[in-house]
């Protein structure tokens, strides 16, 4: 099939290469001209496993195609995904869907024939509707039915999500639109992984509904852990207690300093806006926004606490500034509110991550390491936040060397306090 994906950013870029991986002609479009020459010459703008071979293979297959030239890549198209951006709006949190709605107008104006236009973009219920109306009023002409198809990628682990989903969300209203949806999935349908088609309002919420519950199910282990710290029990055993039953679940339990990145902030915060319009408040939302913005700070003051209390003057060694690892993504990251609260506390900050280094210096005034030890070099006190492969075997005999004092908070519970006692920190 030939399908286009407007927008070449994170979503776009992964969807884009595994569509031309399953052998369909896929065209992706971008407005920033110096992203779309940087793909043509085979650099990849951000950082994810094995995004760059699979780019590389279906580029020279002539599969894969990049462009700035919307209106006719559009016109050749059976399928025009919509993979903009939908970031928080400034002043009310609410998903700002301006280049969704600019998307559609382009769209509307350049398609030939029955197309089918599919939002990828985590978008708020009715978005559907809305992009149905304005390529209607901009091309009264236009044969087309609107879908929904919520992305569930997790970075880092971007193309396995895509090639072996728990399942495909896709959202009709024109039944039409099945058809063409299924042929564009049929490696995966043929896979045995699920095809769950609803109303294209069904599917929007899902997409919320699904980070929603996940965030929360991350804030509850926090929440966990600050009780085990006060009572003296240990969190990762609660947490594989609790997740061995088979209702409750393993994953999402581990205890951390909150939750950051491109999708479960805005996404927590435009649920919660979205029911709040509509006079149906989802509380545990809301409640769990508030406590993991609040966590992030109250990680920065347990560093200092472990530093004695006070932190001015003295050097901390921050491990790790992305918002997980597999990584180079610093949105809302927790080390950004750590960072910050360090250094209105005096501290000076060493800090070093293994793919986030760019990103971060536009964004954090620190010193930046060109590894964990330099970073570490007369540490007062060192903070493990973003649990990277290259963190979890520290030799902590040379890190015990390097520091100041022997002090480290571990805020992912890579190690053992019996190993750390060992080694005298």
């Amino acid at each position: 099939m030939r399908i286009v994906m407007v927008g070449s950013g994170y979503v776009g870029l992964v969807s884009g290469a595994c569509f031309a991986d399953f052998g369909h002609e896929v065209v992706c479009v971008d407005k920033a001209v110096e992203k779309i020459e940087a793909l043509k010459s085979g650099v990849i703008p951000i950082f994810e496993p094995g995004l760059d071979a699979l780019v590389e293979t279906n580029v020279k297959a002539g599969r894969l195609s990049f462009t700035t030239d919307l209106a006719q890549a559009v016109g050749e198209a059976e399928v025009v995904f919509i993979a903009v951006g939908t970031p928080s709006r400034r002043g009310d949190g609410h998903a700002d869907l301006g280049y969704v709605h600019a998307a559609a107008r382009e769209i509307a104006a350049a398609m030939n024939g029955f197309t089918v236009v599919v939002t990828k973009s985590t978008v708020p219920v009715g978005t559907g509707d809305e992009v149905e109306r304005i390529i209607r009023e901009t091309n009264p002409q236009a044969d087309f039915a609107v879908v929904s198809n919520p992305e569930f990628l997790r970075e880092g682990a971007a193309i396995e999500d895509f090639k072996r989903p728990d399942r495909i969300v896709v959202g009709i209203s024109d039944e039409r639109a099945r058809a063409v949806m299924t042929e564009v999935y049929r490696p995966l349908y043929l896979n045995q992984s699920p095809l769950l088609f609803t109303s294209r309002r069904t599917s929007e919420l899902i997409k919320y509904a699904a980070n929603g519950f996940l965030a929360m199910k991350i804030t509850f282990i926090n929440e966990m852990a600050d009780l085990c710290e006060r009572v003296g029990a240990d969190v990762q055993d609660v947490s594989r207690g609790i997740g061995l039953d088979g209702r409750i679940g393993s994953k999402f339990l581990h205890a951390g300093p909150g939750y950051g990145g491109s999708c479960f902030p805005k996404d927590t915060l435009a649920l919660a806006k979205t029911a709040q319009d509509h006079d149906s408040p989802v509380r545990l939302i809301e409640t769990t926004i508030a406590i993991n913005d609040n966590r992030k700070r109250a990680m920065g003051r347990k560093v200092i606490a472990a530093a004695g209390g006070d932190v001015r003057g003295k050097k901390v060694a921050v491990f790790g500034l992305t918002f997980k690892p597999n990584t180079d993504d610093m949105r809302d990251s927790p080390a950004i509110a750590i960072v910050q609260t360090l250094k209105d506390a005096g501290a000076i900050v060493s800090g070093y991550d293994p793919e986030g280094m760019d990103n971060a210096r536009q964004i954090m005034d620190i010193d930046f390491a060109s590894g964990p030890y330099q970073a570490a070099k007369d540490a007062d006190v060192a903070v493990l936040v973003t649990e990277w492969n290259e963190f979890r075997a520290l030799d902590l005999d040379r890190l015990r060397a390097v520091m100041k004092s022997p002090v480290l908070v571990d805020l992912r519970n890579v190690y053992r306090k019996p190993e750390l006692d060992a080694h005298g920190f």
